[in-house]
């Protein structure tokens, strides 16, 4: 017997709406290839080219981009990635396509994790991924960033919310060359400019140990730490110096101090020879003036030993403890223990003269710099903005460009004024290395100009003149 089954539900053919057809193809083409048939959990292989960023502090020694403010935009604020999360060893830059909390193994370097963008980390038409890793902060951060330089490696990629290696990365495996900040020095080895402190690691500190080293407080290998040594031969300086200053961190009054002392390293004695009822003239008067300028005699300066010399000889001594009472050996007369304290008291007040000149040459800058009067940052042809601006019209104003082509764009005749600017002064021939550019000698060049002017109206009309 033939039984007639009859289905009880029709099947019916489904049809895809056109429009959501559309949509499968457009993400079939936009979603990357690497995607496809890759789980969450299994890394993809990648090429990249690797850089290294920092964060800029301000009083560095130097800058990439010869100042604070440019290098704060070439490398970001500095304190948290583009996901908020602050700085740290580890962190990196990646393109847009990579989520935020995806982790890349790069061999040999370590385990990094994914919290920040940048302007310039972008995937290469040739399939190469940009990557910048974070190393450090200040000039030990920049060090490290240009010691680092450029490198292509082949990584993995752990996309974020599979399964991810943890972190890991060192900062001491990536060494910190201090070396490579010296071309970028823009004042020189100045110590007013960096704000160093006990535990910084950098160019600052170095040129601090070997000021101390030049006059004999450090006595020990530079190593461009601020440590306990460091701090402890600053200690000696100012005690030597008469500095009320505190000794874990350079100030302004020591860093002048110190510079200034340096700077008068290896002066010639004032008083050559013993001083006495048989000694020259011309000893007699160079002990006259040296002793009025210390404030012990008030006598004409005659190159004659008398009562009023032998009597401010005397005090000197025991103002210094050398001598006791007038009939001591030696006293009221000049010898080699008395020869030696006068030139280090006439020494250390020639030095702090000259360490407040300092200062006020170091304020007058700081002052510039915050009135927006000084070109801060290095700069060549295609450039624009109102640094170039600021350049044309300092040019103008030494006659190298004319003042009603002062447009913000560096372009050829701004390129020709700093030229000839610089063949002027020496800093360049001409097809030389920077030619026709603003870098470090030629920035410190119109600095330094601009500070002597306004120090010159300062001495003459105040602070208010400028």
């Amino acid at each position: 017997m033939h039984i007639k089954t009859i289905p009880l539900y029709r099947r019916r053919r489904i049809r895809i709406p056109r429009h959501i057809r559309v949509i499968v193809v457009l993400l079939s083409l936009v979603v990357p290839v690497w995607t496809m048939g890759v789980g969450r959990d299994q890394p993809r292989e990648q090429d990249f080219i690797l850089t290294a960023y920092y964060s800029p502090l301000p009083g560095q020694c130097c800058y990439v981009k010869g100042g604070y403010r440019a290098d704060k935009v070439l490398n970001g604020e500095g304190t948290h990635g583009a996901d908020g999360t602050p700085v740290y060893p580890g962190m990196i830059a990646a393109p847009a396509s990579y989520s935020f909390g995806t982790v890349v193994v790069l061999p040999g370097m370590g385990t990094f994790t994914v919290h920040d963008r940048g302007g310039a980390i972008t995937e290469l038409p040739k399939g190469e991924h940009r990557l910048d890793i974070w190393v450090g902060e200040g000039e030990e951060g920049l060090a490290r960033a240009l010691a680092f330089g450029v490198r292509r490696v082949h990584g993995s990629v752990y996309a974020f919310g599979g399964y991810q290696p943890k972190e890991r990365f060192a900062l001491d495996n990536f060494p910190a060359v201090l070396a490579r900040l010296e071309p970028f020095l823009v004042r020189g080895q100045h110590l007013l400019v960096p704000q160093v402190k006990a535990g910084d690691r950098g160019l600052s500190v170095e040129m601090l140990q070997h000021s101390l080293q030049k006059l004999g407080f450090f006595e020990h290998t530079v190593t461009g730490l601020f440590g306990a040594v460091t701090q402890s031969s600053l200690q000696e300086f100012h005690n030597a110096y008469g500095l009320q200053e505190p000794s874990d961190r350079l100030s302004e009054r020591s860093a002048a101090a110190l510079s200034a002392a340096v700077q008068r390293a290896g002066a010639a004695q004032p008083v050559l020879r013993n001083v006495d009822k048989h000694a020259k003239p011309s000893v007699v008067r160079a002990a006259q003036r040296t002793l009025r300028f210390l404030g012990f005699y008030r006598g004409r300066t005659n190159g004659q030993y008398d009562d009023a010399l032998a009597g401010a000889i005397l005090t000197f001594q025991q103002t210094e403890q050398l001598v006791g009472t007038a009939t001591d050996p030696g006293a009221g007369r000049i010898g080699p223990l008395t020869r030696g304290k006068l030139r280090e008291e006439w020494n250390q007040k020639l030095t702090m003269e000259l360490a407040e000149r300092l200062l006020t040459l170091h304020r007058v800058e700081v002052l510039l710099d915050e009135r927006g009067k000084n070109v801060d940052q290095f700069l060549g042809e295609g450039e624009s903005g109102a640094q170039v601006s600021l350049l044309q019209r300092l040019l103008a104003d030494r006659g190298y460009f004319p003042r009603e082509k002062v447009n913000g764009y560096f372009g050829p005749q701004t390129k020709a004024a700093v030229l000839q600017y610089q063949i002027d002064r020496k800093l360049v021939t001409e097809g030389g290395s920077g030619a026709g550019a603003v870098g470090p000698q030629t920035l410190r060049s119109l600095r330094s100009e601009e500070q002597q002017e306004a120090y010159v109206l300062v001495r003459s009309e105040g602070w208010r003149a400028l």
